[in-house]
């Protein structure tokens, strides 16, 4: 396994959880299972998870995930772009490692092309967590 993988679904796990009902919360509002305004998407869920202090968080888990990826930042991640970024997909974290890039995604929505349209994605955390980072 990946160890930032396992530190965001055991240590972190809540934190996750609470990334996902917050798609839930965004989603229940929309008339239909699928919306095809990206900001119906992203205004929302930016703004609930806020709400429910997950982006607030997010730069203390950012920092666990380089720390359980054997790396150490250069900068002090603040909640906002290049580190933290709300998608259409999910939240996104990155971090710039000696070896290349980490990038962890909590991919809450799925994204069709055709017609395009946003709707709720991946449930468990297990299926919504996504771990891209350079290989040793």
């Amino acid at each position: 396994m990946d160890p930032v993988r396992d530190h965001l679904l055991g240590e972190r796990r809540a934190w996750v959880e609470r990334v996902l009902d917050c798609a839930d919360a965004v989603a229940d509002s929309w008339p239909d299972e699928r919306v095809s305004d990206r900001e119906r998407v992203v205004t929302p869920f930016r703004a609930a998870l806020d709400r429910t202090g997950v982006l607030a968080a997010a730069p203390t888990v950012l920092d666990e995930c380089v720390t359980a990826a054997g790396g150490q930042l250069r900068a002090q991640p603040v909640a906002s772009p290049p580190y933290v970024v709300v998608t259409s997909e999910g939240l996104v974290l990155r971090a710039t490692l000696d070896d290349g890039r980490l990038v962890v995604r909590v991919r809450a929505f799925e994204v069709g092309r055709d017609p395009v349209g946003y709707r709720r994605g991946a449930q468990p955390p297990e299926d919504a967590v996504v771990v891209e980072r350079p290989q040793a």
